[in-house]
């Protein structure tokens, strides 16, 4: 892949998260060999840093979990030269001690999903890329303190399952879930970040909780999609405050990780 060094750090919008900057920006259009991306990729500067972003649904929320185009976005960014994603996300809870209007920096992803593409290498060299630590150690306790700067009340592991969507969990479903001691509920993660780590970019997830999953207790109220856009629309200020401290952080060169030798042991 040819890259053009046009952002180090890329930042995908969820649900109620479309647009970064106000003014001061430049839109590509990019075209992969997976098709087309979510949304043109919109480059401006954050914290004194170039930032590439992209809302994971579109701009105007048109694709569903299960219909975005995963590949595409994680490619367009790689192909512009980021090598660091932050993901934030719209979740539900999974635990009582894990409120809503609280954030997650999760550590770990369970899969529940079905039929998405999920890897870029379909062959003819045999690539086995290893899911054990997907989420960055050096950006995970970034994210973690550039939160506690904003005065956001964080967490700083947890295990977000990911589920197929567009349909919410059943109350058993969500039961189940929680039985586990997963901590987070999303639709988009997965394969989204373990893209990221086959393309040996950096990625840190900041889970922004929007409502208690219906499972949880017995008398909590079904989640639905107006509630949880409202929620987030509310601690949007915070997250954006969130990314500026984050992205100031970010070191320029990765020397606590191994995220951009993920290949070197990946291959037959």
């Amino acid at each position: 892949m040819e890259q053009k060094k046009l952002a180090d750090i890329g930042i995908f919008g969820g649900s109620g998260f479309y647009k970064l900057f106000e003014s001061k920006y430049e839109e590509k259009v990019i075209e992969t060999p997976y098709g087309a991306p979510s949304a043109p990729v919109v480059i401006g500067t954050m914290a004194g840093k170039q930032v590439a972003f992209m809302p994971r649904h579109g701009e105007k929320h048109q694709y569903p979990p299960h219909k975005i185009n995963y590949r595409a976005n994680l490619w367009a960014m790689k192909s512009i030269g980021v090598s660091r994603i932050i993901s934030p996300c719209a979740a539900g809870s999974l635990q009582t001690h894990v409120k809503p209007g609280e954030f997650v920096v999760c550590d770990q992803f369970v899969d529940r999903t079905s039929g998405r593409i999920d890897t870029f290498y379909d062959g003819p060299i045999t690539t086995h890329v290893s899911a054990a630590d997907t989420y960055c150690p050096e950006l995970r306790p970034l994210a973690y303190e550039a939160g506690l700067k904003a005065s956001i009340k964080m967490h700083s592991t947890g295990t977000v399952v990911v589920i197929q969507g567009p349909r919410f969990s059943t109350k058993a479903e969500s039961k189940w879930f929680t039985a586990a001691g997963w901590e987070v509920i999303n639709m988009s993660q997965y394969p989204e970040a373990f893209l990221a780590r086959e393309l040996e970019m950096c990625v840190v997830n900041v889970s922004l909780i929007t409502d208690y999953d219906s499972g949880l207790a017995g008398n909590v109220d079904p989640v639905s999609h107006s509630e949880v856009i409202k929620v987030f629309g509310e601690n949007l200020t915070k997250l954006q405050a969130l990314l500026i401290n984050l992205i100031g952080s970010i070191p320029e060169k990765r020397t606590k990780c191994q995220c951009a030798e993920t290949l070197k042991h990946s291959r037959i």
